[in-house]
Formats: C-alpha cells, sequence, structure tokens
C-alpha cells in the first residue's frame, strides 16, 4: 500500500496504524509506503514514531512541497512487493473486501475501483444516474460536482470507458513501474489507466465507497489544485491523448465490471458475491474512520 500526505498532523497517526492493521490481517507479506510531501507540521514526527515501531512502514520524504504527481510517481517507483494499490490519508475509500481485490489479479491486470451508484429504475436513465453518482462522490455537494466534472472530461477527451479514474486501483508493481508517467498532478491515476490500457492491460470494475472526511484539510478540490488538475489534463492530451484516443477506436474489450455479472466467468463469479452488496447503498456499514 502506497500513500502520500502534506500536512496531516490530525490524520497521519490514525491512518498508519489502521492501515498497518488492515494489511497485518489481509496478507502475508506487505509494505507500508508513505510520501511526506515536505510537511511543515508534525506529519513527519508522527509517521517515524511509527515506523520505528513497525519496519514494515517505509517514509519517505520530499524536501519540499512537491504536490500529488512527484509524491505518486516516487511512492510507485518505490514499491518493492508484488503488487501495489494505494490509499488516501482520510481513509476515503472502504476496504472491506481488500482481499477480494487481490485476488483479482489473479484474472485481471488491473483491478479498478469505483464508487458505486445504487441501482434503482431511475439509474438507468443517463442524466438522473449523473445526479445519483453526484450523491455518492464526495463530501459535499460542491466537491462532488468538481470531481463528476473532471470524470466527464477524462471520458470526452481520453476516450476511457471507466466509471470511476479517482478511486484505489490495484496494480502488478511491474507494471505500474513500466510506464512513463508525464503527469503533476491528480490527473497521474487516469494517465496510469490510460499506459496501462494502451499496453493491452485486462480491467475489471469493482465497488469502493467512498467514506466522507472525518479530519484534517481537504486539498484536492481546492481552487489552486483544481487549475493545475485541468492543465495537466489538457497539456497531456495534446502530447499524447488524442492519438491515444483515436488508437481506441474498434479496439477489443478490455473492462469488465462486477456491475455487470452476465459476462463474468463462472470463477471470478463466485470471487465477487460479496461485492453485490454495495450497490443497495450509498455508503457502507462500519465505514466511519476512527478518531
Amino acid at each position: 500500500m502506497v500513500a502520500w500526505g502534506y500536512n496531516e498532523e490530525a490524520l497521519v497517526g490514525d491512518f498508519l496504524e489502521r492501515a498497518l492493521a488492515v494489511l497485518e490481517e489481509t496478507v502475508e507479506d506487505y509494505e507500508l509506503i508513505l510520501v511526506d510531501d515536505g510537511s511543515t507540521d508534525r506529519t513527519n514526527e508522527i509517521a517515524r514514531a511509527i515506523a520505528k515501531r513497525n519496519p514494515r512502514l517505509r517514509i519517505i520524504t520530499n524536501e519540499r512541497n512537491m504536490n500529488i504527481g512527484f509524491s505518486f510517481k516516487r511512492a510507485v517507483a518505490s514499491a518493492q512487493k508484488e503488487f501495489l494499490f494505494w490509499q488516501t490519508v482520510d481513509w476515503a475509500y472502504d476496504l472491506t473486501h481488500l482481499r477480494i481485490f487481490l485476488e483479482l489479479l489473479k484474472h485481471y491486470d488491473v483491478v479498478v475501483g469505483i464508487r458505486p451508484v445504487p441501482i434503482r429504475l431511475l439509474t438507468f436513465i443517463p442524466v438522473i444516474r449523473s445526479i445519483y453518482r453526484v450523491r455518492a462522490r464526495s463530501d459535499n455537494f460542491r466537491k462532488a460536482v468538481v470531481s463528476l466534472g473532471n470524470f466527464y472530461v477524462l471520458r470526452i477527451l481520453y476516450g476511457m470507458d471507466f466509471q470511476d479514474f479517482q478511486n484505489i486501483h490495484f496494480y502488478p508493481t511491474a507494471v505500474a513501474q513500466s510506464f512513463t508517467l508525464q503527469g503533476e498532478s491528480s490527473f497521474m491515476a487516469p494517465e496510469l489507466l490510460a499506459r496501462a490500457m494502451g499496453h493491452g492491460c485486462r480491467f475489471i470494475e469493482v465497488p469502493i465507497a467512498f467514506i466522507p472526511r472525518r479530519g484534517g484539510e481537504a486539498k484536492g478540490t481546492k481552487l489552486r489544485s483544481i487549475v493545475r488538475s485541468v492543465k495537466d489534463i489538457w497539456r497531456n492530451w495534446f502530447r499524447w491523448g488524442w492519438r491515444f484516443r483515436w488508437s481506441r477506436r474498434g479496439a477489443p474489450k478490455q473492462i469488465w465490471r462486477v456491475a455487470e455479472p452476465f459476462i463474468l466467468e463462472e470463477d471470478v463469479l463466485r470471487l465477487v458475491v460479496p461485492l453485490f452488496k454495495s450497490f443497495r447503498s450509498r455508503q457502507p456499514r462500519g465505514s466511519t474512520p476512527s478518531s
């Protein structure tokens, strides 16, 4: 598991303890990597105190605040285990079914988390479905609209038919590290998806619900971060994205979905049965982060 954060002293201790506990319960061999993005508060001090007690936690420190793109690439490049995925320091995504997500890497190249939209009759109507998506995407309406706007811009410009771009993704480490990423913002996760898609990888989308932030300060939807992300999306579209989108015409199927069980193989279907309840409600039970 990799993560990054800037001035997260209010959350980083609970996050690291929770992440270590989840990994300990789920897998036999693991590492947890935290990139401290030049924090000026006690984030680094708290993290290093925990690392002294658990050698499986590695702290990487940026000399100054370099923002998410640099930290993302540094975290991915530093991973040493067979598979990698990420989580936010505010524990924004539910990892109740972590073991299932990892097991799916035996059947697909990449596992992509999506914020599930409750299955209702109205959700099959495109415009209404977007309203349900807004309700399930973020802490409040404004942030949800920003998130949904980012989603549609990426869908239109890059032609990738994913149901979510800013969630947890699971990769074989060697695959994730094989690509040269050019992004410098939150565009990093969508860019990695595009690189993997261009490489011919097979994906499965799994429901991973969003959990509202309960402390600290969210930085991803600040105006400066939004502007940086928009610039990054367009800059990379002009560099290579338009060619990538053109190349997708007539491409073979690469995305499977838990929400479409009728096209899943039998052994995969048996594996993902516990995930179906994620589509019944917007937020999982017991999802409130520890404080």
